[in-house]
C-alpha cells in the first residue's frame, strides 16, 4: 500500500478526450476521479509520487486557462498538487514528496502546508509572488493532513444565502464558499479537521440554516472519518465504504 496520496485538482471539467488523457496518464495509481463541469474542474486522486508528475504533465500540454471560465478560484492549470500520508504515517513524507513535485514542477510552483502559509493563503499572495505560465498559470504544491472536500447543495435559495452560510460555517475547521452552480447554489467546503467537524456536522450546520438539496463528497474520505457517521445516515451524506481512500489503496494493490 502507497504511504501517500495526492489528490490533484486540475482545471478541466468538460473536455471528455482531456479527462480521459489525465485519466490514462495517472494509469493504475489512480484511486478515484471526480470531473465537474460546472466548476470546470476535476480531481484526480492518486497514489504515489509518480502519478501527480503524469498527470501534471499532459495538463501543462493540454489546458490553456486563457479560455478557461469556470465557477471555481484557480491559479493553474495543474492547481493544487497535496501530498496527504496514509494513515498514521508522518507528515514529514509528504513534506520531502512536496518539496521534490516543487522542484521538478514545469510550471511556476508555489508551496503550502507544513508551518508554511495555508492554501487560501498562498492563493491570495501568489500573483504577486511569481510570474505565471502564460498558458499554465501557477501551482500550489502543498503538504497536509487528510481533509475531506465536500458540497452540500441548498434547495431552491439565492447566492447570496448560500454565501451567507458559508461565513457562518467557515471556522478553523472548515473553509467554505457559497457558489452559484449549474443552476443551483451550493456551500462548498474544505473539511480540514474531518475527525473534529466531519461531513454530518457540515451537513447539519448547513441544513440548520437552510433547506438542503442534497450532499456530495468530492473524491474520497478517510476510514476514520467515515467510521463516526453512523451507517443509516451514510447515504444522505454521499458516504460509502467503497469511496475511503484505504478502501481503493487496497483494491489498487
Amino acid at each position: 500500500m502507497s504511504r501517500l496520496v495526492c489528490p490533484v485538482n486540475v482545471s478541466e471539467g468538460r473536455s471528455r478526450l482531456v479527462i480521459e488523457a489525465l485519466a490514462a496518464a495517472a494509469g493504475d495509481d489512480l484511486l478515484d476521479l471526480h470531473v465537474d463541469a460546472d466548476h470546470h474542474r476535476s480531481v484526480l486522486t492518486v497514489a504515489g509520487e509518480d502519478a501527480p508528475r503524469r498527470v501534471a504533465a499532459v495538463a501543462v500540454a493540454r489546458i490553456d486557462l486563457r479560455r478557461h471560465r469556470g465557477v471555481h478560484p484557480r491559479l493553474g492549470a495543474v492547481d493544487v498538487v497535496p501530498f496527504v500520508p496514509v494513515g498514521a504515517n508522518p507528515v514529514d513524507e509528504a513534506v520531502a514528496a512536496r518539496d521534490r513535485y516543487a522542484a521538478w514542477s514545469p510550471v511556476p510552483c508555489l508551496r503550502f502546508g507544513a508551518g508554511g502559509p495555508t492554501l487560501p493563503e498562498l492563493r491570495r499572495a501568489a500573483r504577486a509572488t511569481v510570474a505565471a505560465h502564460p498558458t499554465a498559470g501557477i501551482t500550489a504544491a502543498g503538504a497536509r493532513l487528510p481533509l475531506v472536500a465536500y458540497n452540500v447543495w441548498l434547495a431552491d435559495e439565492s447566492l447570496r444565502t448560500a454565501r451567507g452560510i458559508a461565513a457562518a460555517v467557515r471556522g478553523p475547521a472548515v473553509r467554505a464558499l457559497g457558489l452559484a452552480v449549474g443552476g443551483g447554489v451550493q456551500v462548498s467546503m474544505n473539511l480540514v479537521d474531518p475527525l473534529a467537524v466531519g461531513p454530518a456536522d457540515a451537513y447539519d450546520a448547513v441544513a440548520a440554516l437552510a433547506a438542503v438539496g442534497r450532499a456530495e463528497l468530492v473524491g474520497l474520505v478517510p476510514g476514520a472519518v467515515l467510521e463516526r457517521v453512523p451507517p443509516e445516515r451514510w447515504e444522505q451524506l454521499d458516504l460509502s465504504p467503497d469511496r475511503t481512500v484505504e478502501r481503493r489503496l487496497d483494491r489498487s494493490g
